[in-house]
């Protein structure tokens, strides 16, 4: 596989080459000083994968992101200092970076070396994905209000569950904005992303979305109108409280997950809690995290729905639940809200 590095950073630029080089399976093939001079690289280079840097002179690494994923997307792994790029970082993974890894320290040091394993690994991953150009805008309008509940209608779904990583933080940026203020039902969701940045993307979610989105703590109420995102580092849980309430748990248990939070955690919990009346989503991803979560779902009564591949970024978290043919229905992207109102 053929990568361009991207990085301001002379000394990095190196020990990146470097470090990648040991795989025998990957070919550095150019080295940029910034966005622009990346750009013109990729044209002429054509590499299965971009590693980049954000902060760097000329054009930065959001701005190199934009414009190539206008022209041809590709696979690119953020590699970058989390603390000088925060919400760059939230920009890159929204404008379609399929990764990130945080570098070890900003200093031109041998520390970068620590990252070594990782990079390879995500950069291995990065390649195996085939991005495409979407039709689907950022962000749509909400779905109308809700009307009033019939008394005796036939009972839907009393909790939804999602599970999401790679595409996720586009794809849920679409999503979560059409569902109304009145939506029934509480919303839970696992995206797979560094510790440190779900607390800043709930924020920006909440700023577009009629539901209040937030990241789940301690304690926290399942209530309808508002959406918990697990923190990265911690998996989310369901208790049920003597008074019927349901509350959020945050443990790092179970520890052999391949993820934490893992899809398969929430998915059980909210089984555990709600029996038959969950609704589980497992949507763009790579791997098959939410496979077993939604097996038992199933076996519980619980209903799952699957994002179709033609709007995955990454469809194999989608594709692990439709080949065991746990899934009940799989569906566009553009249709998911208007079948998960119809669920609840």
């Amino acid at each position: 596989m053929r990568v361009l590095v991207v990085d301001d950073s002379a000394f990095v630029r190196k020990i990146v080459k470097q470090m990648l080089s040991r795989s025998p399976f990957i070919e550095v093939v150019g080295a940029a000083r910034d966005g622009a001079e990346a750009l013109a690289m990729v044209a002429d280079l054509n590499p299965d994968v971009v590693t980049l840097d954000l902060v760097m002179p000329v054009m930065d690494g959001v701005e190199f992101l934009k414009r190539q994923m206008a022209t041809r997307p590709l696979p690119v792994v953020i590699c970058s200092i989390s603390h000088e790029s925060g919400a760059a970082a939230l920009e890159a993974l929204e404008a379609g970076a399929v990764d990130f890894i945080q570098k070890p320290t900003a200093l031109a040091t041998d520390r970068i070396f620590e990252i070594a394993d990782e990079l390879v690994a995500k950069v291995k991953s990065a390649a195996s994905i085939r991005l495409k150009a979407t039709d689907v805008p950022a962000v749509a309008p909400t779905l109308p209000e809700l009307p009033a509940p019939i008394p005796n209608r036939v009972k839907g779904a009393q909790v939804v569950v999602i599970g999401i990583s790679t595409g996720g933080p586009q794809a849920l940026r679409y999503l979560v904005p059409r569902f109304p203020a009145n939506f029934p039902a509480p919303i839970a969701i696992v995206l797979h992303m560094p510790v440190g940045y779900t607390e800043m993307y709930a924020g920006r979610l909440n700023d577009l979305s009629a539901l209040e989105v937030v990241e789940a703590h301690e304690g926290d109420v399942a209530r309808p109108g508002v959406v918990l995102l697990a923190p990265a580092g911690r998996h989310l849980l369901f208790e049920r409280q003597p008074d019927g309430a349901v509350k959020c748990h945050l443990d790092v248990r179970p520890f052999d997950t391949p993820h934490r939070p893992a899809v398969d955690v929430l998915f059980r919990s909210a089984s555990d809690v709600y029996g038959e009346r969950v609704l589980g989503v497992v949507m763009t991803g790579m791997g098959n995290d939410g496979l077993v979560g939604a097996s038992y779902v199933k076996a519980r009564g619980g209903t799952i729905f699957t994002e179709a591949e033609s709007s995955c970024t990454v469809y194999g978290m989608p594709r692990a639940v439709d080949e065991a043919m746990v899934s009940d229905r799989s569906l566009p992207l553009q249709d998911m809200a208007a079948s998960i109102m119809e669920m609840v």
